[in-house]
């Protein structure tokens, strides 16, 4: 899989660079709302576009999964599928909040083998193929060694959409809050799963995220040496955005906190 994994960076910095070169005039961008507190500019677009047509030139009958586009050659996605997030946090890059990213994944078969986060405002590019682990920047990486939530750091995602169920997020909250050292709510998901898979925060979990998501980021965490699941420790999270990201003895901990009776 090395092949499609070089595919996949080639993809995510040619986005990164057309993500770049509008930081400096966002105000003039054509933004749309899809749908309340979730927006569409033409970066996401222009992004996602280049690279389609990157994975398209190498392998031109594979299927595609992306956020704006939606699904193409649907009748190759059960063997060969790419998922794709132009732009990971709109919302952040539209205000100039420097934490956004480009995700992209494979799966083959059904089962995540590539998987690829850029951030282009830090330069920081995760990577994972299964197998071969996972790197930041061709530097290896590994998650955190923390056995116990006290003293962890971890990161997670509010309800921005109408009809999400508040009072779960604000339980889940209240419950971590307590026995942890801090929560972090950055506004990318794909880049809290890569911080997972760095060390940089012990844990991650969020409820009702998209496939393109999560899909990069969880292969990155599993191949750190993390667990990576649903709020029951089952595989549904890739069908159902909730997830639960973490070293194995931290994984088991937010487990039984968002589990709490």
């Amino acid at each position: 899989m090395q092949a499609t994994l070089n595919i996949a960076i080639e993809a995510a910095r040619e986005a990164g660079k057309i993500i770049s070169r509008n930081m400096s005039h966002i105000h003039s961008l054509s933004i749309q709302t899809k749908e309340k507190n979730d927006f569409v500019s033409e970066v996401d677009l222009k992004a996602e576009q280049e690279i389609i047509n990157i994975i398209h030139r190498a392998y031109p009958h594979h299927g595609i999964l992306a956020e704006e586009s939606g699904e193409i050659n649907k009748e190759s996605k059960d063997e060969f599928q790419w998922i794709i997030d132009p732009l990971d946090g709109t919302t952040n890059f539209l205000r100039g909040f420097p934490h956004y990213s480009v995700s992209i994944a494979l799966k083959h078969n059904n089962r995540l083998e590539v998987g690829v986060i850029y951030d282009p405002f830090k330069d920081e590019l995760f990577c994972a193929g299964r197998g071969n682990g996972a790197s930041l920047n061709d530097r290896k990486i590994r998650v955190s060694k923390l056995t116990n939530l006290e003293g962890a750091l971890l990161a997670t995602g509010f309800p921005f959409r109408e009809n999400q169920n508040i009072d779960r997020y604000l339980a889940s909250l209240k419950e971590l809050m307590l026995h942890t050292s801090g929560i972090r709510r950055a506004g990318s998901a794909a880049l809290d799963l890569a911080y997972v898979a760095a060390g940089r925060v012990d844990g991650f979990w969020e409820f009702g995220l998209n496939t393109w998501d999560i899909a990069a980021g969880a292969l990155i965490v599993q191949e750190a040496g993390g667990l990576v699941g649903d709020t029951q420790g089952s595989h549904t999270h890739m069908e159902t955005g909730n997830i639960v990201a973490a070293n194995a003895k931290l994984f088991r901990l937010i487990l039984q906190a968002l589990n709490k009776k």
